[in-house]
Formats: structure tokens, C-alpha cells, sequence
């Protein structure tokens, strides 16, 4: 046979295309010749592949080979081919049994001794071979290197098959076509950690007792928000431990998250169905916190989905910067577009930030005296424009602790009753509306939310007061009713929505 097909997958964002591997040797002077918008790193497996054949005693052909990555206008990058091209040509020279080659799929780098290297995005991979076998009577086979089995076996539909080297492949194949002297690989179960994830707690912090309330409820709903207070009071602190505040990740949240981070190879079973906590440095660029880059890879915003995103001296991001977070935050997904492709990513992050109050820091100090000018402190805090100030739902004052109160105060409530209670408040919502707070649509506050009498009246005096725009007073209205939730209330009062307010003050009266 002179012609073998393998099936693999490429990366395209989130989705892994299917593609199709076609090897085809023909007589004439010895070549390898590979087709089908392959990037540098998929044309450097011509040698690759030849040393690997070479190295394992198995025959590579003295002719003319031609292999095509189909479909050829679908960019093809990193060493994932490897196998398949090395497979195809086993199959066309008849070292392996081609009439086998259907029930699999195949991806993995290969080293020049033969063996399987891990690649990227195995668990996207996996996750499109899934939905591929509802339209076949049985899901293939996924046949991968073995560091890559433990996320790819987190989809259950389909056999995962771990290798080591080429040769467990090719016996594998050969056991698959009849041959029970070979060596059959065995299929792989997840291997994930099933006990509970481990933050820092609360216990740690003293005092603050106003900003822990605000995280409770930025928890129970899912807002985002700004803490603002001198260097020392605890602001990072505060943020390092609100992950644990948040409800246990569902199976579903488990999987978006792990996929995206399967992506840039940042996947850990050790870590599975922990909410994910970043923290870029103010000097990110664009690409970094919003991704992008030649192969447009998820940026920091996708990489915190469904966990926190920390921006620790907010103030000192490039504005434009910041300005491309306005987007996400509001739909919770991002698009990146290129010449040739867009790709999607999930961005459905929890935003905090956090800054001084002014460039030296010590504006309202009580101890330290402020240096800065009035002129100085407003221009510091304008560096946040309007509307991304417009999508942070609270703002914080994180204020400083003298010596004293520092240490006559007992030890933080533990984040376990601070959890307990953002759980319930969740579980209102979610039994209420089947989402968290945060996320209803303007169309769908009015109705849930239900201001009316004094309520509604406190609201409108509000709005005309303090010049809100309509993001802003629904805003303020989801809030409220994060906080009626955490009070077990069923109706907005004055009281709810009287601390909602509080929450949207400008920096100015923070």
C-alpha cells in the first residue's frame, strides 16, 4: 500500500478541527515533502520523524514521501503531527495494519529516540473527539503520550490511550489488527484529586472586619471590586484569600477551566477544580492580560475563567490596557481577530483590583502625612476611566490599623463561616434565576429585583444625585440583591439598597 490515512487534531482556540493526515509514497529520487499551511515547527518533523523511524529499528522509505495535512487552508502549528505523520508512514509501507487506523485518532511530539513528548490542548482535543462520535455508532480511540492521559481522560466518552514511545503504538496497532503476541496498551482512567482545594484563610487577617463583608458579598454574587487603601493595610492579603470564599467549582466549571489552561500547558491534575487566582504585573501588555501573540493564545482574563483575576496597583496598568477589559467583563468571553482567523475564548472572571488612594500612598493616613496635592491625588485617580470604574461594582476603603488595634484585635473569622455563608446566599440565586447575580440581564433585574415604594424612590434620588448611567443603576440593583440574599431576605428594603449605594461612591469619597 502506498497510501495511508491518519486522523488527528489541530488547535484553533478553544475547538480542535478535525484533520486529516494523508501519507503517499511514489518512486523517484528520495524526498519528504509536507503540505497542507504547516508552521516551522510542523515542517521540522520531517527530521524528527526520520530519526525516530530510525531509532527504533523501524524501516523509513528511500522514496518519494509526500504527506498532506488536510484541510489545507487551516493553520497547522506545534509538534503534535509528529505521530500521525510517523504512523501514516508506517501504515504506507505496511509495518503497521491500515485497516486499523479508522478506530483511532492520534497526536503527540515525538523525540528523536522515539519517544512521546506532551503536547498542548489535550484535553480540547479529547473534548471535540466526544462531540465528534455523536454522529458515529462508537467514539475512537485517542491514542497520546502518556503525560498528557490525566486531562485527557477527564472526558469520559472516548478511550484514552497512553504511549510512551512510537513502538507501544505500533504494537498496539498490530494487537488491534489480530496479533495476540502484541503488546496491547491499556486504557487510561482520570487520575485527577478528588479532595477539596486548599486556599489561605481568613483567619490570618485582623481587623477589616468592613472589607471582609464587602468580599462576602462580591462572593455571593459575583462582583467585582476595587479596594483602595494606603501600602501595608492588607489589600493583597484580603485578595490572595477570596478564592476560597466562592462556591465549589461545578464538574462543568471544572472542565472549562482545565481546558483553557490544557491550551498554554498549564493544566495539573494536583489543581483540578481549584479556582484558578492570577495575578499579572502592572507592566502586562494587551496580549498578555487579553491574549493574542502569533498563534492569538488565551491571555490572563481566559486564564482566571471561572476563578479570580487580581490587578494589584490598578492605577499603574497601561490605560489602554485596562481599556480592553471593558469588553469581557461585561460578556464574559473575548474574541481575538486576525487577518487570516478569530478565536474565541471564555473570560468569565471575577475582577479585583486594588490601589493606593493617591501617588504616594498615604492620603488619609492616620499616621504618615500625605505629600501629594490635591491636583496630584486626582490626576493619580483618573488614571481609571470612566467606564471601566463604571463595570467594578464596589469600591472598597481598605483603611489603615494603628499599633494598637493591631494588636488588641482577635484573629479573623475562618474563611470556612465566611464560605458557608456566600454558599447559601448562591444557592438563593442560583434556585431563584439558575445564575449568579451578577449575571442577569437588564431585561431580567426589574422583574427579579422588584424596587418599589421607598425603595424605588431611594433609588431614583440616588441615580439623580450621583449622575449614574443605566450599567450603573442595575448594578446597584444586582448588588442589593446580593445583599437581601446574604440577610435571607426575599424583598428588597431601604437598608439593602441603601448599602449597594455606598458601595458604587466615586473614588474621591472612598
Amino acid at each position: 500500500m502506498t497510501l495511508a490515512v491518519v486522523r488527528t487534531r489541530a488547535l484553533s482556540g478553544m475547538s480542535a478541527p478535525e484533520v486529516t493526515v494523508e501519507v503517499h509514497l511514489a518512486n523517484g529520487l528520495p524526498a519528504f515533502t509536507l503540505v497542507g499551511l504547516a508552521e516551522a515547527e510542523v515542517k521540522e518533523a520531517r527530521e524528527r520523524v526520520r530519526s525516530a523511524l530510525q531509532n527504533c529499528r523501524l524501516e523509513f522509505p528511500s522514496r518519494r514521501i509526500t504527506v498532506n495535512l488536510a484541510p489545507a487552508d487551516l493553520p497547522k502549528e506545534s509538534g503534535r503531527f509528529d505521530l500521525p505523520i510517523a504512523v501514516g508512514i508506517l501504515a504506507a509501507t505496511g509495518q503497521v495494519p491500515a485497516r486499523v487506523l479508522e478506530r483511532f485518532e492520534f497526536a503527540g511530539e515525538l523525540s528523536l529516540s522515539g519517544e512521546l513528548r506532551p503536547v498542548f490542548g489535550a484535553l480540547a482535543m479529547t473534548s471535540a473527539v466526544s462531540r465528534g462520535a455523536a454522529n458515529r455508532q462508537s467514539a475512537r480511540g485517542f491514542i497520546l503520550p502518556f503525560d498528557n492521559a490525566d486531562e485527557a481522560s477527564l472526558v469520559a466518552e472516548i478511550p484514552i490511550l497512553p504511549a510512551r514511545t512510537l513502538l507501544e503504538v505500533v504494537a498496539h496497532l498490530n494487537h488491534e489488527a489480530g496479533d495476540s503476541q502484541a503488546k496491547r496498551i491499556e486504557p487510561h482512567l482520570a487520575a485527577v484529586r478528588l479532595t477539596p482545594p486548599s486556599y489561605p484563610d481568613f483567619f490570618d487577617i485582623k481587623g477589616q472586619a468592613a472589607a471582609k463583608h464587602a468580599l462576602e458579598i462580591a462572593a455571593a454574587g459575583r462582583h467585582s471590586v476595587l479596594m483602595v487603601g494606603p501600602p501595608g493595610t492588607g489589600k493583597s492579603m484580603l485578595a490572595q484569600r477570596f478564592a476560597g470564599l466562592l462556591p465549589t467549582m461545578t464538574h462543568e466549571e471544572a472542565i472549562e477551566s482545565a481546558a483553557v489552561l490544557s491550551v498554554v500547558g498549564q493544566f495539573a491534575p494536583q489543581r483540578w477544580a481549584t479556582r484558578m487566582f492570577r495575578a499579572p504585573h502592572h507592566t502586562a501588555s494587551a496580549a498578555a492580560l487579553i491574549g493574542g501573540g502569533a498563534h492569538a493564545v488565551p491571555g490572563e482574563i481566559s486564564l482566571a475563567h471561572h476563578g479570580v483575576l487580581f490587578l494589584d496597583e490598578i492605577p499603574e496598568f497601561d490605560r489602554r490596557v485596562l481599556e480592553a477589559m471593558r469588553e469581557p467583563l461585561e460578556t464574559g468571553h473575548i474574541t481575538i481577530a486576525r487577518a487570516s482567523r478569530h478565536v474565541d475564548y471564555p473570560a468569565r472572571f471575577q475582577l479585583l483590583a486594588a490601589m493606593n488612594p493617591c501617588p504616594c500612598g498615604y492620603h488619609g493616613h492616620k499616621t504618615i502625612a500625605c505629600r501629594c496635592t490635591p491636583e496630584m491625588v486626582a490626576r493619580y485617580q483618573d488614571r481609571i476611566s470612566g467606564p471601566l470604574l463604571d463595570r467594578i461594582d464596589m469600591r472598597v476603603e481598605v483603611p489603615s490599623l494603628s499599633d494598637t488595634e493591631l494588636t488588641s484585635m482577635p484573629d479573623g473569622e475562618p474563611t470556612r463561616y465566611l464560605a458557608e455563608r456566600v454558599a447559601r446566599a448562591h444557592e438563593l440565586a442560583l434556585d431563584r434565576q439558575g445564575k449568579p447575580n451578577d449575571e442577569l440581564q437588564a431585561v431580567e433585574v426589574e422583574r427579579i429585583c422588584r424596587p418599589a415604594g421607598a425603595v424605588k424612590q431611594l433609588l431614583h434620588a440616588a441615580s439623580s444625585r450621583l449622575g449614574w448611567s443605566a450599567r450603573g443603576y442595575h448594578r446597584v440593583l444586582k448588588l442589593a440583591r446580593t445583599i437581601a440574599d446574604l440577610a435571607g431576605a426575599e424583598e428588597l428594603t431601604t437598608d439593602h439598597v441603601g448599602e449597594a449605594i455606598q458601595y458604587r461612591r466615586s473614588l474621591r469619597e472612598t
